[in-house]
């Protein structure tokens, strides 16, 4: 049982509410049992029509590696890479879809048109592939050592009767046409979710003096398998700009174009604010990494 007190009405109450409180207490009682009820169908269809918007999204396929700290597996911390292109790619008609393989693959996928884009290589890594005006960051490959051993690169005359460990379809930048005349001195390795533990292991067995690999990711698994004082950077080439990337099939060519253009666009917007400087630091990277 309901018990409604009715107080008089205050001359400055305004008139809609006035007329709300000349209702009886039995109309005022029923309004209190449907009122719940109204506000929840409103919040069911605002959340039903968010739904339908986001299902009507175009999507785009993303071919991924598991690149920590640009693209990692973690769903809170997924990398800058991928928290960059979200980003772009927020209030837009597209909805991304980023799937992970080993990275020949990866090229592959997109090389064919199984999925509309890569992430994120280094031109010279996948050169048939199309490529926005802007890149999504940049990456140095680094020689590194045992950290007793006194070898340093300085150059290609340094490599001399080196074993160098590598991976499969990654660019080495001004050492890639050295790498193709000397090939018995790299040992070409697939690059998946186990390269670096691989070539770490490698390296403390003495199967090779040194592996090349990108120097944030490599610094950033050194830390997490506790090798940051038994392996060192020992040089590094120069620094190159990493793209999404995107398939050249031409019966995509159209919407292929089209997301270019979205990318590019937003993307310049993003650099004029203080996004990407502190997504950078929340990984604690440089705006140049």
């Amino acid at each position: 049982m309901y018990q409604v007190f009715v107080q008089p009405i205050p001359k400055q109450t305004p008139s809609k509410l006035r007329g709300f409180l000349r209702l009886s207490p039995k109309k005022i009682a029923i309004i209190a049992l449907l009122l719940p009820g109204f506000v929840f169908q409103c919040l069911a269809d605002e959340i039903n029509k968010e739904n339908s918007k986001e299902n009507s999204k175009e999507i785009i396929q993303i071919s991924a590696i598991d690149w920590c700290p640009q693209i990692c597996l973690d769903k809170n911390r997924p990398g800058y890479v991928i928290e960059l292109v979200k980003k772009i790619f927020e209030d837009t008609p597209y909805k991304l879809e980023i799937d992970i393989y080993p990275w020949s693959r990866a090229i592959k996928n997109v090389s064919l048109g199984k999925a509309d884009a890569l992430l994120s290589p280094a031109k010279s890594e996948a050169p048939n592939l199309l490529y926005p005006q802007l890149a999504v960051g940049y990456q140095q490959m680094c020689f590194f050592t045992l950290a007793e051993s006194t070898w340093r690169y300085e150059g290609v005359s340094s490599l001399k009767g080196l074993q160098i460990g590598i991976a499969t379809d990654t660019s080495i930048e001004e050492l890639n046409s050295y790498v193709k005349s000397h090939l018995y001195q790299f040992q070409f390795q697939p690059y998946h979710e186990r390269y670096l533990a691989q070539s770490f292991a490698k390296l403390e067995k003495k199967r090779m003096h040194s592996f090349l690999f990108t120097k944030n990711s490599t610094l950033f698994a050194l830390h997490k398998q506790h090798k940051k004082n038994s392996i060192k950077v020992a040089g590094c080439v120069s620094k190159a700009p990493i793209y999404m990337a995107f398939t050249p099939i031409n019966t995509k060519k159209d919407k292929i174009a089209e997301i270019m253009s979205v990318f590019d666009k937003k993307l310049t917007a993003l650099k004029k604010t203080s996004y990407i400087n502190k997504l950078m630091i929340s990984y604690h990277l440089s705006t140049d990494s």
